[in-house]
């Protein structure tokens, strides 16, 4: 099995199954099961935020 350069979980904690990675991010979200459209967009929003930063640590070697 290959190793990822970041694993992330959103919010299982030891619930997650394990990955083999280099780097481990929590990243508590909001579940949105049951959820209206406007919290939904709320936490999709949030995860995008999250990626682009992720993304940019990563380009600039972080």
């Amino acid at each position: 099995m290959l190793a990822a350069d970041v694993v992330i979980t959103m919010g299982c904690g030891d619930e997650c199954p394990y990955h083999p990675g280099r780097r481990y991010e929590d990243w508590p979200v909001a579940d949105p099961e049951g959820a209206d459209l406007v919290t939904v967009r709320e936490i999709t929003d949030d995860i995008q935020v999250r990626v682009t930063h992720l993304l940019g640590d990563l380009l600039n070697g972080r």
